[in-house]
C-alpha cells in the first residue's frame, strides 16, 4: 500500500492550501521574505542563512538564549563573522572537513555558522563517543580540525589527539584558543560568501554497529516540504522554542535550522534535566518544546507534585521524535500537559517520513501519523511488491530532502525512486501509518514472525512498568526465542510470571518472552534510542 502527502489536487486548491500554511506561519509578510531571500542568497540553505537573515530584519531580535543569558541577532552574525575570519587565518577553506564535538549551547550554534560561511564541509560528532570511536569517525570523514567543549578533552586526546582544535565551550583556562578569544581579536565586519555551500554530514544512531555518515548537500527544501512540515508541526515566525534534542542530531539540529530560518528565538540548555527542563519552560515560556521520546518520559517520572509546582501552560507544541513513541507515553503526556504531542517519523538517511497531530495520537495511540504534503510512503514485500493494507511492509519513503549517501560509500535499497527507512510497517484502516519495528529486528521463533515493538509496546503499558525492550537470543529448538528487558516503576510489586501472564493475556502464546530480565535502567546512546546490541551482547 501507499500514501502521498496532501496537497495532490488541481493547481489552485495547491496554491489555495500554499497560501493558507504559510500565512499561518507568519511567511507571508514583504520584510520576512525580504530578508530571507538575502540571506539564502549568500549563505544557501544553511543555519548561517537563516540567523543571517534575522540579523539583517531586526539586529536587536534575540537568537539565542542558553544557560550564559540572551544573545541577539546582530550580535550572533557580528561574532561568527570574527570566527570565520579567524579559522580562515588558521588555515581553514571551504571543502574542508571540520569536526563540532559540542553540546546544547551558544558555542555550537556559532561554530556551526561560521563554519556555513566558510563553506566548510561540518561533521556532527555525537556527544556519547569515546575515543576509539572519535578516532575511527575522524579518520573516515578525513577530519583534520575540531571545534569541541573542554569537557571532551580526555576523549579527543585518547582519540584524536593530532586535530587541529579550538574551544567552544570551556569553565578553566586551555592553550587552545576559544571561541571567545577569536571573536575579540577579529574583525566582526560582514563575509565573502563561499563560492559553494558546505556540506554537513549527520552521523547515524550506530544502534547497531559504527555510526555511519549521511551527508547532505545545502539545499532548498523545496516549498511543498515547507508546506508539508508548517501543515502537520505549528512551527511558526517568531515564536520560542526550546531545543532539548541533542543538536547534533537531525532532530535537534533541524529544529536549530528552522529556528534560524523563522526567526525563532531558539532556546537551549547545556544538558537535559527533568525539572530544569519544567522551570526553564515557566521562567522562558517557550510555546514550542523540541524533545526525544525517553525525555518526555524522565519528565513525567518527576511526578504530579513536582510538575504542578512549574507553569507550563505557554506550550503549545511538543514535537518529538528521534526514537519510538510508545502510544501510552503520548497519552500520558497529553493528560497531563493538554493534546500537544506532534511525532514525527524518519530517519537521517530519509527525513521526514510522516507525523502524527495530537488527535491522531488520541485516536490511535502509537500511529506515526501520515505523510506531510511533498512526501511518499509505500510499502513493500521482500520481493519489491506493494503490500495491501493492513499488512506489514518495509517502509520506503519518497522526500527531498533525503541524503546524498553515505560517506564511507553505499546509499539505503531504492525502489521505485523510494529509499528504504530500515523498518517496517503498516497502514490501518484510515490511511495511519504504524511501525513495527527495523527491518533486521525481525524474531523468527518456531517459524513465527514477531516485530518486538508491539510487545514491548504492550510491556510498557503496564501500570507498574517504566520502559522495556525486547531482543532475539538464540534457542536450539525454536532458533531464536524472545527476552524481554524490563525497568520497574518505585514500589512496583508484579514479578516475572506475572508480566509472562499479562502478555499471553494480551497477545499471541509465541509473542511471549521466555524471561524477561529486570534492570535499573537500559542502555541507551546520546538522543534515546535503546542500544539493543548491548541487551543481546
Amino acid at each position: 500500500m501507499s500514501l502521498r502527502g496532501t496537497g495532490q489536487g488541481g493547481p489552485l486548491a495547491r496554491a489555495v492550501e500554499a497560501f493558507s500554511v504559510l500565512s499561518d506561519a507568519g511567511f507571508i509578510d514583504f520584510g520576512f521574505l525580504r530578508s530571507f531571500v538575502a540571506g539564502t542568497k549568500k549563505f544557501g540553505t544553511t543555519g548561517a542563512a537563516g540567523f543571517h537573515a534575522q540579523a539583517l530584519r531586526d539586529p536587536s531580535h534575540i537568537s539565542i538564549i542558553d544557560d550564559a543569558g540572551p544573545l541577539s541577532a546582530g550580535d550572533l552574525d557580528r561574532q561568527t563573522n570574527a570566527i570565520a575570519r579567524a579559522l580562515t587565518e588558521a588555515g581553514v577553506k571551504a571543502g574542508d572537513g571540520v569536526g563540532l564535538f559540542a553540546r546544547n549551547h551558544r558555542g555550537f550554534v556559532q561554530a556551526q555558522m561560521a563554519l556555513d560561511k566558510l563553506g566548510a564541509n561540518t561533521l556532527l560528532l555525537n556527544t556519547g563517543f569515546a575515543g576509539p570511536q572519535l578516532k575511527e569517525v575522524c579518520e573516515r570523514e578525513g577530519t583534520r580540525v575540531l571545534l569541541y567543549d573542554e569537557e571532551f578533552r580526555p576523549i579527543v586526546e585518547a582519540g584524536m589527539p593530532e586535530l587541529t582544535r579550538f574551544l567552544t565551550h570551556h569553565t578553566t583556562d586551555w592553550p587552545e584558543p576559544t571561541l571567545e578569544q577569536l571573536i575579540e581579536s577579529h574583525d566582526g565586519a560582514e563575509v565573502d560568501a563561499p563560492a559553494k555551500p558546505g556540506r554537513m554530514t549527520i552521523l547515524t544512531s550506530g544502534t547497531t554497529g559504527t555510526p555511519k555518515g549521511a551527508q547532505r548537500e545545502a539545499k532548498s527544501q523545496g516549498l511543498d516540504s515547507l508546506i508539508g512540515l508548517f501543515g502537520r508541526i505549528p512551527l511558526r515566525v517568531g515564536m520560542r522554542n526550546f531545543d532539548v534534542a541533542p543538536t547534533f542530531h537531525s532532530w535537534g539540529g533541524l529544529h536549530l535550522l528552522m529556528g534560524g530560518i523563522l526567526g525563532q528565538t531558539i532556546i537551549l540548555r547545556r544538558r537535559f534535566d527533568p525539572e530544569d527542563t519544567l522551570a526553564t519552560i515557566d521562567r522562558e515560556r517557550p510555546e514550542g518544546l523540541v524533545v526525544v521520546p525517553v525525555m518526555m518520559q524522565r519528565i513525567l517520572e518527576l511526578g504530579d507534585d513536582v510538575i504542578r509546582k512549574y507553569d507550563t501552560s505557554s506550550l503549545r507544541m511538543v514535537a518529538a521524535s528521534g526514537s519510538a513513541l510508545p502510544g501510552e507515553l503520548a497519552l500520558r503526556w497529553m493528560n497531563t500537559f493538554g493534546d500537544n504531542v506532534y511525532n514525527l517519523y524518519g530517519s537521517t538517511e530519509v527525513a521526514h517520513a510522516s507525523i502524527a497531530m495530537p488527535d491522531e495520537l488520541r485516536s490511535a495511540p502509537g500511529t506515526a501519523g501520515r505523510p506531510p504534503r511533498g512526501v511518499v510512503v509505500r510499502l513493500f514485500d521482500e520481493h519489491g511488491k506493494e503490500v495491501p493494507q493492513g499488512q506489514t511492509g518495509r517502509i520506503f519513503v519518497g522526500n527531498p530532502n533525503s541524503f546524498d549517501g553515505y560517506t564511507g560509500g553505499g546509499n539505503k535499497e531504492i525502489i521505485d525512486g523510494l529509499m528504504s527507512s530500515g523498518d517496517v510497517g503498516h497502514f490501518d484502516e484510515n490511511g495511519l501509518l504504524f511501525v513495527d519495528g527495523r527491518d533486521d529486528d525481525m524474531i523468527v521463533s518456531g517459524g513465527e514472525n514477531v516485530f518486538p515493538r508491539e510487545v514491548e509496546d504492550l510491556l510498557a503499558n503496564h501500570d507498574d512498568v517504566v520502559e522495556a525492550a525486547v531482543v532475539g537470543v538464540p534457542d536450539p529448538e525454536f532458533g531464536q526465542r524472545l527476552r524481554g528487558f524490563v525497568v520497574l516503576k518505585e514500589g512496583a510489586t508484579v514479578d516475572e510470571p506475572g508480566l509472562k501472564e499479562y502478555v499471553k493475556t494480551n497477545l499471541a502464546r509465541y509473542k511471549v518472552p521466555r524471561e524477561i530480565v529486570f534492570l535499573d535502567t537500559l542502555p541507551r546512546n546520546p538522543t534515546g534510542k535503546i542500544l539493543k546490541r548491548k541487551l543481546t551482547d
